[in-house]
């Protein structure tokens, strides 16, 4: 059996209420004798202590001063954030899904990576006032590989179950095979192949934009709260003067 509990037992007689009114008188004693010492060298170190105050309070005004002026640079950095398809070439998988997430934050989502073991078909969660929740997953590889099947049916199986999404993509700096990009426009799952991360990543186009996402009061994704359909496919058009990498 374990030990029992000690408690505190309330006193017994005259004797034991005495004692305790004793105890009690010194502990407040000793608890009134701290105050005016305190009191006392307020008012003897006033001046030291005011200083030290002040210091404190600027540390402070300092230190958000320069979290704010940090926080509204990096958000400047971001807004004109691009990157050219060699660089995404370049990364590896890691910080392609970083890529990806500073994109969508640009783009004015507030995005997070989560990319690891065991993330359930989700490599970067972003979530939107107007979009809802996205789940992004991630393929960086070599420029000629394509994203089979496979990967769209993971996404949908997850997006909502899993991540409680309204929409979710694929983005790769590869392609995709013709069956995968039937597959995602059948089932809402969108697809973000080289030509179409050119457009998001290099040019700027906003990845809402490429991919045509409904607002969430428009229709619903079955499997999850008001979560919209995607609507029909991107098409892209070239500047005038331009048509370098676009069909």
């Amino acid at each position: 059996m374990g030990r029992r509990r000690s408690a505190i037992r309330r006193p017994r007689g005259a004797v034991e209420y005495g004692a305790a009114a004793l105890v009690v008188a010194a502990v407040a004693s000793l608890v009134v004798r701290l105050v005016v010492w305190v009191g006392e060298a307020l008012v003897r170190w006033w001046p030291v202590v005011a200083v030290l105050a002040l210091l404190g309070l600027a540390a402070g005004v300092w230190r958000a001063v320069a979290a704010a002026r940090e926080h509204a640079a990096r958000a400047r950095r971001l807004s004109v954030l691009r990157f050219s398809l060699a660089e995404l070439d370049a990364m590896d998988d890691r910080q392609f899904e970083f890529a990806l997430r500073d994109l969508l934050i640009r783009d004015g989502w507030s995005a997070r990576q989560v990319g690891q073991q065991g993330d359930q078909a989700a490599d970067v969660i972003a979530d939107h006032p107007a979009y809802g929740r996205l789940v992004v997953q991630a393929k960086h590889t070599k420029v000629g590989a394509k994203v089979g099947s496979q990967v769209m049916y993971q996404v949908k199986g997850t997006a909502g179950p899993a991540h409680r999404a309204n929409a979710a993509t694929v983005v790769t700096n590869g392609g995709f095979t013709r069956d995968a990009r039937e597959w995602g426009e059948r089932h809402a799952v969108g697809w973000m192949d080289r030509e179409r991360l050119c457009s998001w990543a290099e040019r700027g186009v906003p990845l809402h934009q490429i991919l045509q996402l409904p607002a969430l009061t428009r229709r619903r994704f079955p499997g999850a709260a008001r979560r919209p359909q995607f609507a029909a496919p991107y098409e892209q058009t070239a500047p005038e003067g331009r048509t370098d990498g676009l069909r």
